[in-house]
């Protein structure tokens, strides 16, 4: 098998299939979640996860000055909600309502759970970094949180209620069974 050339703009599509994540955060009183596919962690001790965000977007001055938010996982079930998270601005639009999803109390900050989802993941803002035009923002771990019956040590994604979705670019997703479009 030979390699073919694909545009460089399109070399973060090779790796790009992590779970994509709806990343929740609060300011005073403004909520907002946005779809995310870029994130990873990157240390056990402490326990530290990455996401990139864009500059422009509403969440990343959210975060920049409530120093935390949430990492939630998202599945299957609802992929047309994670869908539209990532297609609305949460500057205009109360996206939790457009998008018909639950924002709850978290347990260590105040950017909100997202019913809906499986799992979530709660972090205080450790540090920042510039990377072109997105910021990475590093997470320490305050608590993390999964719905019963779906993770024994690890998440089961075999299970229909636990399939974790991974974008491919576009309206393109793969999940654990195969690939949709939205």
């Amino acid at each position: 098998m030979s390699f073919k050339s694909i545009p460089i703009t399109n070399a973060n599509r090779l790796i790009n299939h992590g779970p994509t994540v709806l990343i929740t955060s609060k300011l005073g009183e403004k909520m907002n979640v946005m779809t995310a596919a870029w994130q990873m962690p990157v240390s056990f001790k402490p326990m530290l996860i990455a996401i990139a965000i864009g500059h422009e977007r509403f969440s990343h001055k959210l975060i920049l000055e409530s120093r935390e938010f949430v990492v939630n996982i998202p599945h299957l079930g609802i992929i047309k909600e994670v869908f539209c998270c990532g297609t609305h601005s949460g500057r205009d639009t109360d996206k939790f309502k457009v998008c018909k999803l639950t924002p709850l109390k978290a347990q260590k900050v105040s950017a909100p759970l997202i019913k809906e989802c499986i799992g979530n993941i709660e972090c205080k803002l450790h540090s920042h970094h510039e990377a072109g035009d997105h910021t990475i923002f590093v997470g320490e771990v305050a608590a993390a949180s999964v719905k019963e019956g779906i993770f024994d040590g690890h998440l089961r994604v075999d299970l229909d209620q636990a399939k974790t979705l991974h974008h491919l670019g576009g309206k393109v997703f793969c999940h654990p069974d195969g690939i949709d479009l939205v």
